[in-house]
Protein backbone atom coordinates (compact mmCIF):
# COMPACT_ATOMS: atom_id res chain seq x y z
CA UNK A 1 0.00 0.00 0.00
CA UNK A 2 1.14 3.31 -0.86
CA UNK A 3 0.22 5.83 1.73
CA UNK A 4 -0.43 8.91 -0.85
CA UNK A 5 -2.73 6.89 -3.37
CA UNK A 6 -4.71 5.22 -0.57
CA UNK A 7 -7.81 5.77 1.22
CA UNK A 8 -7.51 6.32 4.80
CA UNK A 9 -9.24 9.01 5.88
CA UNK A 10 -7.71 9.46 9.48
CA UNK A 11 -9.20 12.51 12.03
CA UNK A 12 -7.47 14.61 14.13
CA UNK A 13 -10.17 14.89 17.08
CA UNK A 14 -12.31 11.99 18.70
CA UNK A 15 -15.46 11.94 16.50
CA UNK A 16 -18.33 13.60 19.09
CA UNK A 17 -20.67 10.21 18.08
CA UNK A 18 -17.98 8.29 19.41
CA UNK A 19 -19.49 5.99 22.65
CA UNK A 20 -16.59 3.88 23.59
CA UNK A 21 -12.81 2.93 22.74
CA UNK A 22 -13.48 0.63 19.76
CA UNK A 23 -15.97 3.05 18.09
CA UNK A 24 -13.34 6.20 18.72
CA UNK A 25 -10.57 4.38 17.29
CA UNK A 26 -11.88 2.53 14.41
CA UNK A 27 -13.68 5.91 13.59
CA UNK A 28 -10.48 7.96 13.75
CA UNK A 29 -8.32 5.81 12.07
CA UNK A 30 -10.48 5.44 9.05
CA UNK A 31 -11.52 2.10 9.12
CA UNK A 32 -15.46 2.57 9.54
CA UNK A 33 -17.88 5.45 8.69
CA UNK A 34 -21.14 5.72 9.26
CA UNK A 35 -24.08 5.77 7.25
CA UNK A 36 -27.13 5.86 9.81
CA UNK A 37 -27.87 4.56 13.10
CA UNK A 38 -26.48 1.67 13.38
CA UNK A 39 -24.68 1.39 9.47
CA UNK A 40 -21.43 1.27 8.82
CA UNK A 41 -19.24 0.91 6.26
CA UNK A 42 -16.35 -0.93 6.22
CA UNK A 43 -13.63 0.94 4.57
CA UNK A 44 -10.45 -0.67 2.99
CA UNK A 45 -8.34 -0.82 6.46
CA UNK A 46 -11.41 -1.91 8.24
CA UNK A 47 -12.41 -5.03 5.30
CA UNK A 48 -8.37 -6.00 5.06
CA UNK A 49 -9.11 -6.47 8.99
CA UNK A 50 -12.23 -8.62 9.03
CA UNK A 51 -11.21 -10.61 6.05
CA UNK A 52 -8.42 -11.62 7.82
CA UNK A 53 -10.79 -12.56 10.68
CA UNK A 54 -12.74 -14.53 8.28
CA UNK A 55 -9.63 -16.29 6.63
CA UNK A 56 -8.86 -17.97 10.26
CA UNK A 57 -12.45 -18.64 11.29
CA UNK A 58 -12.79 -20.36 7.75
CA UNK A 59 -9.81 -22.27 8.26
CA UNK A 60 -10.59 -23.71 11.89
CA UNK A 61 -13.77 -24.37 10.37
CA UNK A 62 -12.78 -26.79 7.33
CA UNK A 63 -10.43 -28.28 10.22
CA UNK A 64 -13.47 -29.78 11.84
CA UNK A 65 -15.19 -30.74 8.71
CA UNK A 66 -17.27 -27.53 8.15
CA UNK A 67 -18.95 -27.18 4.15
CA UNK A 68 -19.59 -23.61 3.42
CA UNK A 69 -22.77 -22.41 1.96
CA UNK A 70 -24.23 -19.03 1.17
CA UNK A 71 -27.91 -18.31 2.05
CA UNK A 72 -30.15 -16.29 0.97
CA UNK A 73 -30.58 -12.68 3.46
CA UNK A 74 -34.40 -12.49 2.19
CA UNK A 75 -36.99 -15.33 3.15
CA UNK A 76 -40.54 -15.74 3.60
CA UNK A 77 -42.60 -15.67 6.69
CA UNK A 78 -43.42 -19.08 6.05
CA UNK A 79 -40.50 -20.56 7.48
CA UNK A 80 -40.76 -18.45 10.50
CA UNK A 81 -44.04 -19.18 11.06
CA UNK A 82 -43.52 -22.76 11.61
CA UNK A 83 -40.84 -22.30 14.10
CA UNK A 84 -43.28 -19.47 16.56
CA UNK A 85 -40.64 -16.62 15.64
CA UNK A 86 -42.30 -14.60 13.26
CA UNK A 87 -43.52 -13.67 16.42
CA UNK A 88 -40.82 -13.53 18.95
CA UNK A 89 -38.83 -11.84 17.07
CA UNK A 90 -40.61 -9.01 17.95
CA UNK A 91 -39.82 -5.50 16.48
CA UNK A 92 -36.58 -7.04 16.45
CA UNK A 93 -36.96 -8.16 12.97
CA UNK A 94 -36.58 -6.79 9.90
CA UNK A 95 -40.05 -6.72 8.21
CA UNK A 96 -41.35 -6.40 4.69
CA UNK A 97 -43.91 -7.08 1.75
CA UNK A 98 -43.07 -7.85 -1.77
CA UNK A 99 -44.97 -6.98 -4.99
CA UNK A 100 -47.20 -9.91 -4.69
CA UNK A 101 -48.13 -9.26 -1.19
CA UNK A 102 -46.71 -11.79 0.69
CA UNK A 103 -44.57 -11.29 4.42
CA UNK A 104 -40.98 -11.54 3.84
CA UNK A 105 -38.07 -11.21 6.61
CA UNK A 106 -34.77 -10.01 6.03
CA UNK A 107 -33.15 -12.79 8.32
CA UNK A 108 -31.62 -11.75 12.05
CA UNK A 109 -30.36 -15.70 11.93
CA UNK A 110 -30.39 -18.80 9.78
CA UNK A 111 -31.95 -22.01 11.49
CA UNK A 112 -35.17 -22.23 9.83
CA UNK A 113 -33.29 -22.02 6.44
CA UNK A 114 -30.48 -24.67 7.25
CA UNK A 115 -33.29 -26.92 8.82
CA UNK A 116 -35.18 -26.55 5.65
CA UNK A 117 -32.15 -27.73 3.53
CA UNK A 118 -31.70 -30.54 6.02
CA UNK A 119 -35.32 -31.49 5.55
CA UNK A 120 -34.75 -31.80 1.84
CA UNK A 121 -31.53 -32.88 1.44
CA UNK A 122 -31.32 -35.26 3.94
CA UNK A 123 -32.19 -38.98 4.64
CA UNK A 124 -30.49 -41.77 6.05
CA UNK A 125 -29.03 -41.93 9.21
CA UNK A 126 -25.58 -42.72 7.05
CA UNK A 127 -25.64 -39.09 5.75
CA UNK A 128 -24.59 -37.58 10.00
CA UNK A 129 -22.94 -35.80 10.92
CA UNK A 130 -23.27 -32.78 9.16
CA UNK A 131 -21.62 -29.76 9.91
CA UNK A 132 -22.78 -26.53 7.26
CA UNK A 133 -21.77 -22.93 8.37
CA UNK A 134 -21.73 -19.70 5.76
CA UNK A 135 -20.33 -16.17 6.35
CA UNK A 136 -23.70 -13.83 5.99
CA UNK A 137 -25.08 -9.97 6.84
CA UNK A 138 -27.69 -10.28 9.30
CA UNK A 139 -29.91 -7.59 9.89
CA UNK A 140 -31.88 -7.24 13.46
CA UNK A 141 -33.70 -3.48 14.18
CA UNK A 142 -31.48 -2.82 17.23
CA UNK A 143 -33.85 -0.36 19.32
CA UNK A 144 -30.82 1.17 20.10
CA UNK A 145 -27.91 0.91 18.18
CA UNK A 146 -24.47 1.53 19.96
CA UNK A 147 -20.92 0.93 20.77
CA UNK A 148 -19.98 1.47 16.79
CA UNK A 149 -19.83 -1.68 15.40
CA UNK A 150 -20.61 -3.78 18.60
CA UNK A 151 -23.98 -3.24 18.13
CA UNK A 152 -25.94 -2.89 14.69
CA UNK A 153 -28.62 -3.40 12.70
CA UNK A 154 -26.85 -4.95 9.83
CA UNK A 155 -23.62 -7.06 10.30
CA UNK A 156 -21.54 -9.76 9.28
CA UNK A 157 -22.15 -13.30 11.45
CA UNK A 158 -20.46 -16.51 10.51
CA UNK A 159 -22.80 -19.07 11.59
CA UNK A 160 -22.76 -22.99 11.89
CA UNK A 161 -25.23 -25.73 12.36
CA UNK A 162 -24.49 -29.22 13.12
CA UNK A 163 -27.06 -31.85 12.16
CA UNK A 164 -26.03 -35.25 14.52
CA UNK A 165 -28.55 -38.55 14.58
CA UNK A 166 -28.96 -37.85 18.71
CA UNK A 167 -27.55 -36.24 21.82
CA UNK A 168 -24.30 -37.78 21.81
CA UNK A 169 -23.78 -36.92 18.53
CA UNK A 170 -24.47 -33.12 19.43
CA UNK A 171 -22.06 -32.95 22.44
CA UNK A 172 -19.54 -33.70 20.37
CA UNK A 173 -20.17 -31.47 17.48
CA UNK A 174 -20.71 -29.06 20.49
CA UNK A 175 -17.48 -29.78 21.59
CA UNK A 176 -16.00 -29.58 17.91
CA UNK A 177 -16.99 -26.04 17.83
CA UNK A 178 -15.64 -25.15 21.60
CA UNK A 179 -12.42 -26.10 20.29
CA UNK A 180 -12.47 -24.78 16.77
CA UNK A 181 -13.32 -21.38 18.01
CA UNK A 182 -10.87 -21.34 21.17
CA UNK A 183 -8.27 -21.60 18.24
CA UNK A 184 -9.74 -19.09 16.16
CA UNK A 185 -10.15 -16.73 19.10
CA UNK A 186 -6.29 -17.30 19.85
CA UNK A 187 -5.11 -16.90 16.32
CA UNK A 188 -6.77 -13.71 16.07
CA UNK A 189 -5.34 -12.43 19.62
CA UNK A 190 -7.79 -12.44 21.91
CA UNK A 191 -7.63 -12.86 25.26
CA UNK A 192 -10.70 -14.61 25.78
CA UNK A 193 -12.53 -16.76 28.56
CA UNK A 194 -15.79 -18.77 28.16
CA UNK A 195 -18.76 -18.63 30.36
CA UNK A 196 -22.10 -20.15 30.33
CA UNK A 197 -24.72 -18.78 28.66
CA UNK A 198 -28.53 -18.30 27.71
CA UNK A 199 -30.58 -19.94 25.04
CA UNK A 200 -32.16 -17.22 24.51
CA UNK A 201 -34.63 -17.02 21.46
CA UNK A 202 -32.16 -19.77 19.74
CA UNK A 203 -32.94 -22.43 22.03
CA UNK A 204 -33.13 -24.01 25.35
CA UNK A 205 -29.91 -26.40 25.85
CA UNK A 206 -26.40 -25.86 26.86
CA UNK A 207 -25.24 -22.43 25.57
CA UNK A 208 -21.53 -21.04 25.82
CA UNK A 209 -20.24 -17.79 25.47
CA UNK A 210 -16.15 -16.74 24.45
CA UNK A 211 -15.86 -13.26 26.45
CA UNK A 212 -13.52 -10.51 26.65
CA UNK A 213 -13.02 -8.40 29.07
CA UNK A 214 -13.43 -4.22 28.53
CA UNK A 215 -14.97 -1.69 30.46
CA UNK A 216 -16.71 -1.33 26.95
CA UNK A 217 -18.38 -3.86 27.39
CA UNK A 218 -22.21 -4.51 27.10
CA UNK A 219 -22.75 -7.93 28.83
CA UNK A 220 -21.64 -8.26 32.79
CA UNK A 221 -20.15 -11.66 33.42
CA UNK A 222 -19.18 -13.29 36.68
CA UNK A 223 -15.96 -15.14 37.16
CA UNK A 224 -14.81 -16.43 40.37
CA UNK A 225 -11.22 -16.74 41.77
CA UNK A 226 -11.06 -19.47 43.44
CA UNK A 227 -12.10 -22.11 40.62
CA UNK A 228 -13.32 -22.19 37.12
CA UNK A 229 -17.10 -21.35 37.35
CA UNK A 230 -17.63 -18.55 35.01
CA UNK A 231 -21.04 -17.36 33.79
CA UNK A 232 -23.14 -14.46 32.00
CA UNK A 233 -25.08 -12.46 34.33
CA UNK A 234 -28.51 -14.02 32.38
CA UNK A 235 -28.05 -17.40 34.03
CA UNK A 236 -25.30 -17.02 36.82
CA UNK A 237 -25.84 -18.42 40.07
CA UNK A 238 -24.48 -17.61 43.60
CA UNK A 239 -25.12 -17.95 47.15
CA UNK A 240 -26.33 -15.08 48.22
CA UNK A 241 -24.49 -12.33 50.92
CA UNK A 242 -25.71 -12.99 54.17
CA UNK A 243 -28.29 -10.64 55.67
CA UNK A 244 -28.43 -9.77 58.97
CA UNK A 245 -31.73 -10.69 60.96
CA UNK A 246 -34.40 -8.29 61.86
CA UNK A 247 -35.06 -8.23 65.24
CA UNK A 248 -38.59 -6.37 65.42
CA UNK A 249 -42.18 -6.80 66.59
CA UNK A 250 -44.95 -6.97 63.88
CA UNK A 251 -46.26 -3.28 63.26
CA UNK A 252 -47.63 -1.06 60.76
CA UNK A 253 -46.00 1.94 60.49
CA UNK A 254 -47.03 4.96 57.88
CA UNK A 255 -44.75 5.47 55.05
CA UNK A 256 -46.47 8.69 52.96
CA UNK A 257 -45.40 8.73 49.42
CA UNK A 258 -42.17 6.02 50.11
CA UNK A 259 -41.80 3.73 47.27
CA UNK A 260 -38.78 2.50 46.69
CA UNK A 261 -36.60 -0.05 48.87
CA UNK A 262 -33.78 3.08 49.86
CA UNK A 263 -36.14 5.08 51.06
CA UNK A 264 -38.58 2.99 52.87
CA UNK A 265 -35.62 1.11 54.78
CA UNK A 266 -34.01 4.41 54.94
CA UNK A 267 -37.49 5.83 56.65
CA UNK A 268 -37.72 2.40 59.11
CA UNK A 269 -34.36 2.27 59.94
CA UNK A 270 -33.62 -1.15 58.94
CA UNK A 271 -30.91 -2.52 56.03
CA UNK A 272 -32.31 -2.94 52.46
CA UNK A 273 -31.90 -6.64 52.31
CA UNK A 274 -34.53 -6.62 55.71
CA UNK A 275 -36.78 -5.98 53.13
CA UNK A 276 -39.04 -7.88 51.17
CA UNK A 277 -39.93 -6.42 47.11
CA UNK A 278 -43.06 -8.03 46.15
CA UNK A 279 -43.21 -7.74 42.42
CA UNK A 280 -46.94 -8.25 40.59
CA UNK A 281 -46.73 -9.67 37.08
CA UNK A 282 -49.93 -10.30 34.71
CA UNK A 283 -50.24 -14.05 33.23
CA UNK A 284 -53.00 -14.50 30.68
CA UNK A 285 -54.91 -12.21 32.76
CA UNK A 286 -54.38 -14.26 35.99
CA UNK A 287 -51.82 -12.61 39.04
CA UNK A 288 -48.32 -14.02 39.39
CA UNK A 289 -46.28 -12.38 42.90
CA UNK A 290 -42.56 -12.68 42.94
CA UNK A 291 -40.50 -12.02 45.92
CA UNK A 292 -36.92 -10.73 46.41
CA UNK A 293 -35.03 -9.84 49.11
CA UNK A 294 -34.76 -6.00 48.55
CA UNK A 295 -30.58 -5.96 48.22
CA UNK A 296 -31.32 -7.74 45.36
CA UNK A 297 -33.10 -6.69 41.33
CA UNK A 298 -35.11 -9.51 39.56
CA UNK A 299 -33.36 -11.27 36.40
CA UNK A 300 -36.22 -10.74 33.95
CA UNK A 301 -33.87 -13.48 31.87
CA UNK A 302 -34.49 -16.36 35.04
CA UNK A 303 -38.17 -14.77 35.36
CA UNK A 304 -38.87 -15.75 31.60
CA UNK A 305 -37.20 -19.19 31.97
CA UNK A 306 -39.34 -20.13 34.27
CA UNK A 307 -43.00 -18.76 33.70
CA UNK A 308 -42.46 -18.17 30.21
CA UNK A 309 -42.33 -15.37 27.90
CA UNK A 310 -46.33 -14.10 28.08
CA UNK A 311 -45.26 -12.37 31.71
CA UNK A 312 -45.92 -8.51 31.88
CA UNK A 313 -45.88 -6.32 34.81
CA UNK A 314 -48.56 -5.35 36.60
CA UNK A 315 -50.31 -1.78 36.49
CA UNK A 316 -51.37 0.05 39.22
CA UNK A 317 -54.98 -1.18 38.76
CA UNK A 318 -54.17 -4.58 39.04
CA UNK A 319 -52.51 -3.50 42.37
CA UNK A 320 -55.29 -2.34 43.35
CA UNK A 321 -57.37 -4.86 42.10
CA UNK A 322 -55.66 -8.39 43.40
CA UNK A 323 -53.95 -6.94 46.40
CA UNK A 324 -55.90 -3.74 47.49
CA UNK A 325 -52.92 -1.39 47.38
CA UNK A 326 -51.13 0.89 44.65
CA UNK A 327 -47.89 -0.36 43.40
CA UNK A 328 -44.86 0.41 45.96
CA UNK A 329 -46.73 -0.55 49.26
CA UNK A 330 -47.63 -4.13 48.02
CA UNK A 331 -46.87 -7.47 50.52
CA UNK A 332 -46.65 -11.23 50.54
CA UNK A 333 -48.91 -11.96 53.83
CA UNK A 334 -52.33 -12.59 53.52
CA UNK A 335 -53.07 -12.48 49.85
CA UNK A 336 -54.27 -15.68 47.49
CA UNK A 337 -52.33 -15.07 44.69
CA UNK A 338 -49.78 -17.55 43.19
CA UNK A 339 -46.49 -16.70 45.03
CA UNK A 340 -43.05 -17.57 44.46
CA UNK A 341 -39.52 -16.27 46.25
CA UNK A 342 -36.27 -15.99 45.22
CA UNK A 343 -33.57 -18.37 47.33
CA UNK A 344 -32.13 -15.03 48.94
CA UNK A 345 -35.05 -15.00 51.03
CA UNK A 346 -34.76 -18.49 52.50
CA UNK A 347 -32.10 -17.90 54.98
CA UNK A 348 -34.58 -15.96 57.47
CA UNK A 349 -38.15 -15.69 58.27
CA UNK A 350 -38.72 -12.16 59.26
CA UNK A 351 -38.93 -9.07 57.37
CA UNK A 352 -40.30 -5.84 56.53
CA UNK A 353 -42.50 -5.44 53.28
CA UNK A 354 -45.47 -3.56 51.81
CA UNK A 355 -48.78 -3.73 54.05
CA UNK A 356 -50.90 -3.87 51.09
CA UNK A 357 -52.03 -0.36 52.28
CA UNK A 358 -51.04 2.63 50.24
CA UNK A 359 -48.44 4.61 51.86
CA UNK A 360 -48.00 1.74 54.88
CA UNK A 361 -45.70 -1.11 55.67
CA UNK A 362 -45.41 -3.48 58.14
CA UNK A 363 -42.30 -4.30 59.93
CA UNK A 364 -41.73 -8.15 61.33
CA UNK A 365 -43.50 -10.51 58.89
CA UNK A 366 -43.31 -13.97 59.07
CA UNK A 367 -42.92 -15.73 55.81
CA UNK A 368 -42.99 -19.04 57.32
CA UNK A 369 -46.73 -18.48 58.82
CA UNK A 370 -48.20 -15.36 56.72
CA UNK A 371 -47.60 -16.25 53.21
CA UNK A 372 -48.41 -18.98 51.15
CA UNK A 373 -44.84 -19.52 48.97
CA UNK A 374 -44.94 -22.53 46.32
CA UNK A 375 -41.36 -22.62 45.38
CA UNK A 376 -37.78 -20.67 46.36
CA UNK A 377 -36.95 -20.06 43.08
CA UNK A 378 -33.27 -18.38 41.53
CA UNK A 379 -34.84 -15.75 40.45
CA UNK A 380 -32.45 -12.98 41.27
CA UNK A 381 -29.15 -11.34 38.98
CA UNK A 382 -26.26 -12.04 40.80
CA UNK A 383 -24.10 -9.04 41.80
CA UNK A 384 -20.23 -8.36 42.73
CA UNK A 385 -19.73 -10.00 46.26
CA UNK A 386 -22.16 -13.02 46.37
CA UNK A 387 -20.89 -16.63 46.99
CA UNK A 388 -19.94 -18.67 44.15
CA UNK A 389 -22.26 -21.80 43.86
CA UNK A 390 -18.91 -24.08 43.16
CA UNK A 391 -16.72 -23.22 46.36
CA UNK A 392 -16.48 -20.22 49.00
CA UNK A 393 -14.71 -17.15 47.21
CA UNK A 394 -16.52 -13.87 45.76
CA UNK A 395 -17.67 -14.00 42.71
CA UNK A 396 -16.28 -10.33 40.50
CA UNK A 397 -18.29 -9.13 37.98
CA UNK A 398 -16.65 -8.19 35.06
CA UNK A 399 -18.08 -5.67 31.55
CA UNK A 400 -17.60 -7.84 28.66
CA UNK A 401 -18.16 -7.96 24.94
CA UNK A 402 -19.01 -11.37 23.50
CA UNK A 403 -17.10 -12.62 20.78
CA UNK A 404 -19.08 -15.92 19.80
CA UNK A 405 -21.98 -17.78 21.12
CA UNK A 406 -22.16 -21.82 20.99
CA UNK A 407 -26.16 -23.18 21.35
CA UNK A 408 -27.18 -26.72 21.57
CA UNK A 409 -30.79 -26.88 19.64
CA UNK A 410 -31.71 -30.25 19.95
CA UNK A 411 -34.83 -30.97 17.85
CA UNK A 412 -36.67 -27.21 18.05
CA UNK A 413 -36.07 -26.74 14.31
CA UNK A 414 -35.66 -29.86 12.66
CA UNK A 415 -39.48 -30.66 14.14
CA UNK A 416 -40.44 -27.60 12.65
CA UNK A 417 -39.16 -27.93 9.55
CA UNK A 418 -39.72 -31.53 9.12
CA UNK A 419 -35.80 -32.70 8.93
CA UNK A 420 -35.83 -36.43 10.07
CA UNK A 421 -33.63 -39.25 9.04
CA UNK A 422 -34.51 -42.92 8.96
CA UNK A 423 -32.34 -44.56 11.77
CA UNK A 424 -30.76 -48.16 12.03
CA UNK A 425 -33.96 -49.76 12.55
CA UNK A 426 -35.56 -47.71 9.37
CA UNK A 427 -37.65 -45.73 11.91
CA UNK A 428 -38.01 -41.59 11.22
CA UNK A 429 -36.13 -39.35 13.37
CA UNK A 430 -36.14 -35.88 14.40
CA UNK A 431 -32.46 -34.61 13.68
CA UNK A 432 -30.72 -33.43 16.61
CA UNK A 433 -29.00 -29.30 16.12
CA UNK A 434 -26.34 -27.08 17.10
CA UNK A 435 -26.36 -23.63 15.91
CA UNK A 436 -22.69 -21.48 16.75
CA UNK A 437 -22.29 -18.05 15.75
CA UNK A 438 -19.27 -15.42 15.47
CA UNK A 439 -19.57 -11.97 14.80
CA UNK A 440 -17.02 -10.32 12.38
CA UNK A 441 -17.24 -6.61 13.03
CA UNK A 442 -17.38 -7.08 16.72
CA UNK A 443 -14.34 -9.29 16.69
CA UNK A 444 -12.27 -6.43 15.34
CA UNK A 445 -14.04 -3.84 17.95
CA UNK A 446 -13.03 -6.27 20.88
CA UNK A 447 -9.08 -6.58 19.67
CA UNK A 448 -8.98 -2.31 19.88
CA UNK A 449 -10.20 -2.98 23.84
CA UNK A 450 -7.49 -5.43 24.25
CA UNK A 451 -4.52 -4.25 22.21
CA UNK A 452 -5.04 -0.76 22.27
CA UNK A 453 -2.53 1.36 24.94
CA UNK A 454 -0.71 4.19 25.42
CA UNK A 455 -2.29 6.03 22.81
CA UNK A 456 -1.68 3.75 20.40
CA UNK A 457 -3.34 0.80 18.92
CA UNK A 458 -0.97 -2.25 17.93
CA UNK A 459 -3.03 -4.95 15.54
CA UNK A 460 -2.05 -8.47 16.05
CA UNK A 461 -0.12 -9.79 12.57
CA UNK A 462 -2.93 -12.28 12.03
CA UNK A 463 -5.22 -9.79 11.28
CA UNK A 464 -3.68 -6.57 11.06
CA UNK A 465 -4.98 -4.40 7.72
CA UNK A 466 -0.73 -4.66 6.52
CA UNK A 467 2.20 -6.14 8.47
CA UNK A 468 4.67 -3.80 8.53
CA UNK A 469 4.84 0.11 7.67
CA UNK A 470 7.39 2.13 6.09
CA UNK A 471 7.56 5.30 7.54
CA UNK A 472 9.45 7.58 5.01
CA UNK A 473 11.10 11.06 6.56
CA UNK A 474 12.08 12.63 3.60
CA UNK A 475 14.33 10.17 2.50
CA UNK A 476 12.15 8.09 -0.61
CA UNK A 477 14.71 6.64 -2.67
CA UNK A 478 15.82 3.93 0.76
CA UNK A 479 12.21 4.04 2.04
CA UNK A 480 10.61 2.91 -1.88
CA UNK A 481 13.38 -0.14 -1.70
CA UNK A 482 13.01 -1.25 2.13
CA UNK A 483 9.09 -1.13 0.82
CA UNK A 484 9.88 -3.02 -2.14
CA UNK A 485 12.15 -5.73 -0.33
CA UNK A 486 9.66 -6.46 2.28
CA UNK A 487 6.64 -7.50 -0.71
CA UNK A 488 9.23 -9.00 -2.10
CA UNK A 489 10.05 -11.10 0.76
CA UNK A 490 5.94 -11.80 1.23
CA UNK A 491 5.22 -8.96 3.42
CA UNK A 492 2.27 -7.67 3.30
CA UNK A 493 3.66 -3.69 3.48
CA UNK A 494 2.51 -0.33 3.85
CA UNK A 495 4.78 2.38 3.16
CA UNK A 496 3.90 6.02 4.22
CA UNK A 497 5.52 8.15 1.22
CA UNK A 498 3.62 11.28 2.02
CA UNK A 499 4.67 14.76 1.55
CA UNK A 500 4.14 15.72 5.14
CA UNK A 501 5.34 16.64 8.68
CA UNK A 502 6.90 13.48 10.83
CA UNK A 503 4.71 14.04 13.61
CA UNK A 504 1.61 13.47 11.24
CA UNK A 505 3.52 10.26 10.19
CA UNK A 506 4.02 9.03 13.25
CA UNK A 507 0.40 10.54 14.74
CA UNK A 508 -1.43 8.11 12.01
CA UNK A 509 0.97 5.23 12.46
CA UNK A 510 -0.38 5.27 16.35
CA UNK A 511 -4.18 5.30 15.04
CA UNK A 512 -3.67 2.93 12.32
CA UNK A 513 -1.48 0.01 14.29
CA UNK A 514 0.52 -1.65 12.10
CA UNK A 515 2.42 -3.69 14.19
CA UNK A 516 6.01 -3.27 12.70
CA UNK A 517 7.25 -0.39 11.53
CA UNK A 518 10.42 0.35 9.50
CA UNK A 519 11.62 4.06 9.92
CA UNK A 520 13.80 5.85 7.42
CA UNK A 521 15.32 8.71 8.64
CA UNK A 522 17.96 11.08 7.67
CA UNK A 523 19.84 10.88 11.16
CA UNK A 524 19.87 7.41 10.76
CA UNK A 525 20.94 7.13 7.70
CA UNK A 526 24.46 9.25 7.86
CA UNK A 527 25.47 5.63 9.70
CA UNK A 528 23.67 3.58 6.75
CA UNK A 529 21.18 2.75 9.56
CA UNK A 530 17.37 2.34 10.09
CA UNK A 531 14.67 1.69 13.09
CA UNK A 532 12.56 -0.97 13.43
CA UNK A 533 10.22 -1.03 16.10
CA UNK A 534 7.78 -3.21 17.46
CA UNK A 535 5.00 -1.28 18.07
CA UNK A 536 3.03 -3.37 20.77
CA UNK A 537 6.27 -3.68 23.03
CA UNK A 538 7.98 -0.11 22.18
CA UNK A 539 11.06 -1.85 20.94
CA UNK A 540 13.11 -0.32 18.64
CA UNK A 541 15.90 -2.50 17.29
CA UNK A 542 18.83 -0.29 14.93
CA UNK A 543 20.10 -2.07 12.20
CA UNK A 544 21.47 -1.16 9.20
CA UNK A 545 19.45 -0.33 6.09
CA UNK A 546 20.46 -3.78 4.32
CA UNK A 547 19.52 -5.54 6.96
CA UNK A 548 16.05 -4.05 7.66
CA UNK A 549 13.37 -6.44 5.16
CA UNK A 550 15.54 -9.35 7.10
CA UNK A 551 15.00 -8.10 10.60
CA UNK A 552 11.37 -7.20 9.84
CA UNK A 553 10.65 -10.25 8.00
CA UNK A 554 12.31 -12.16 11.22
CA UNK A 555 9.70 -10.89 13.78
CA UNK A 556 6.36 -11.27 11.62
CA UNK A 557 7.58 -14.60 11.30
CA UNK A 558 7.80 -15.00 14.96
CA UNK A 559 4.77 -13.67 16.10
CA UNK A 560 3.17 -15.64 13.60
CA UNK A 561 4.77 -18.59 14.51
CA UNK A 562 3.55 -17.89 18.25
CA UNK A 563 0.37 -17.42 17.10
CA UNK A 564 0.31 -20.90 15.71
CA UNK A 565 -0.75 -19.31 12.43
Amino acid sequence: MLWSKALVPTLREDPRQAENLSHKVLLRAGFIRPVGSGLYNLLPLGLRVTQKVTRIIREEMNRIGGQEMFLTALSPRSLWDKSGRWDAFGDDMFRLVDRKGQDMALCPTHEEIMALIASRELRSYKELPQVWYQFQTKFRDEPRPRGGVLRTRQFTMKDSYSFDLDYEGLNRSFNLHHEAYSRSFARMGHRFFVVQASGGLMGAGESAEFMVQAESGEDVSFVCPGCDYRANAEVAEARPAAAPQLQAKREKIRTPGLRSVEEVSGFLGIETSQLVKSLLFMRTEKPLLVLIRGDYELSEDKLRRHFGTDLTPAQDEDARKYMGASLGFLGPQGVDIETYADKSLEGSDTYAAGANQDDHHVVGISLSSETNIREYLDLRAVKTGDTCPKCNANLEGKRTIELGHIFKLGTKYSEAMGATVTDEKGEERAIVMGSYGIGVERSMAALVDQHYKDDRMAWPVSVAPYEVEVVSLGEAEVSAKIYQGLRNAGIQAALDDRDITPGAKFADADLVGIPYRVIVGPRGLKEDKVDVKNVATGEIIQVSKQDAVTKAAELVARETKDAGI
